[in-house]
């Protein structure tokens, strides 16, 4: 595949790819939802019949694009979390840093899956890429549960679901790179380390 300058368009080669990077442009420049089709076949430097040879309407590409986020999104957690070595607190302090490092490096992605409404259970390729994402916290979650006494233990479920809405929360406020970002007088991620050592704390067994 070989791409114009500026990453528009395409000579001859994936017109499928070719498209979801225009789209991804548009996103960026625009928002998820202040695009056309033609516009995305314009930017890519087709006709604009050309997107229905792959896409049915914009809301199938706009389920390819997310799909594609979250493969990317679940590959970096995946890569951050790394089986949970060298220890666990290690790696899941490396995990919400590779949170918000995705939001901030592809706000167009992030905005897509999260924000533009697109139902993650569209498709299969959808559901399966979100659901892999998921996983990795899941996975630490119950890393970091497995630590604590058996006793008043918390569901591993139950924390990965407040681990994944804090990190979540900073991300979409603090550490996005378009214009969504709000202003915070400390870096994102010593606001999420300091949010998560208070969340842990919380979850260790007071003495009687």
């Amino acid at each position: 595949m070989s791409w114009k300058q500026g990453g528009r368009g395409y000579h001859h080669g994936n017109l499928r790819e070719a498209l979801m990077r225009a789209a991804l442009d548009l996103i960026a420049e625009k928002g998820p939802s202040g695009f056309t089709v033609a516009e995305a076949a314009r930017t890519a430097g087709v006709s604009p019949a050309a997107p229905y040879r792959h896409f049915r309407d914009r809301d199938e590409l706009m389920v390819d694009v997310a799909q594609q986020g979250f493969e990317l999104f679940a590959k970096a957690l995946e890569t951050a979390w790394n089986s949970g070595k060298p220890d666990v607190r290690t790696a899941f302090e490396r995990l919400g840093r590779a949170y918000l490092n995705f939001a901030r490096s592809e706000p167009a992605y992030f905005v897509t899956m999260f924000e533009s409404g697109v139902p993650h259970s569209s498709s299969p390729g959808l559901c399966e890429a979100s659901d892999r994402a998921y996983a990795v916290l899941r996975e630490a979650s119950e890393a970091l549960v497995a630590e604590l006494p058996a006793k008043g233990r918390p569901p591993a479920s139950m924390v990965s679901f407040h681990i994944w809405a804090m990190a979540h929360g900073i991300a979409s406020l603090f550490a996005r790179s378009d214009e969504g970002r709000h202003k915070l007088p400390m870096e994102p991620e010593e606001l999420l380390e300091a949010g998560m050592l208070i969340y842990l704390e919380g979850l260790e067994p007071k003495a009687d």
